[in-house]
């Protein structure tokens, strides 16, 4: 990994590891606000509002998972544009770019294949957003409680991190496989279902190609929900003052 910044960093300058971040942040803002925002409404729904305590872990799995399927529904487009702008990063030297952008990829997209092929890979892709959209919030949440049960913790800034650590590992453990599977459905359509990706990756690579990229995808994943829920918590006292 560390190999692989430096190397990217020297042959295409420190801004190259920024690429994407135009779809990236197009698919946060939609995907993310989303599936964050609606978690606490439809834990309420699905327990009520005069609860005493602590949610129970079903009902948070739950709420999770629906709003990770909503919110995935609602934003594919942005995860297929994101996607085939960094396969484009694969192609060698000399061969043309399809798309020079965010925009022109959606235009060209809707142009070329139609409207509905923003939804390619719909079906893996709310598989995967769902589950680890539950392991992240509701990991996240088991987390904090355990924590908070030790002596001397209290909701305070480090607890949100080593909480937001551990929601990126079981996202991680319990996603990878899923994750590979869609960003090559999405990357590759030589495949005509999500059974028959999984089935000749596991085939032709073995059970341990749905954990390439392990540590690279801790590292991003860890580092993102400990950002992520650092922020929120921070936001969410500021306002309610």
């Amino acid at each position: 990994m560390g190999g692989t910044i430096l190397t990217i960093a020297r042959e295409e300058g420190l801004p190259a590891l920024w690429k994407g971040i135009v779809p990236g942040l197009h698919r946060q803002c939609l995907y993310g606000g989303l599936r964050i925002g609606l978690y606490d409404p439809f834990k309420m729904f699905f327990i009520g509002a005069f609860l005493f305590g602590d949610f129970p872990l079903f009902q948070n799995i739950l709420a999770a998972l629906l709003t990770g399927a909503i919110a995935i529904i609602i934003a594919n487009p942005t995860d297929l544009v994101k996607v085939r702008l960094q396969s484009e990063g694969k192609l060698p030297p000399g061969v043309p770019r399809r798309y020079s952008g965010a925009l022109d990829a959606y235009s060209s997209i809707i142009r070329q294949e139609g409207l509905l092929a923003l939804w390619t890979g719909l079906g893996p892709n709310i598989a995967r957003n769902a589950i680890i959209n539950a392991a992240e919030l509701a990991s996240y949440d088991q987390v904090k409680l355990t924590i908070l049960a030790i002596p001397g913790f209290t909701d305070s800034a480090l607890t949100h991190i080593l909480a937001g650590l551990g929601a990126g590992f079981f996202a991680v453990c319990i996603g990878s496989p899923l994750d590979v599977v869609k960003s090559r459905m999405m990357g590759d359509s030589t495949y005509k279902s999500t059974a028959d990706c999984f089935i000749k990756t596991l085939k032709n690579e073995g059970p341990l190609a749905f954990y390439k990229g392990f540590l690279l995808n801790f590292s991003r994943l860890g580092s993102w929900n400990v950002v992520m829920f650092l922020t929120l918590e921070q936001v969410k006292m500021m306002l309610r003052g």
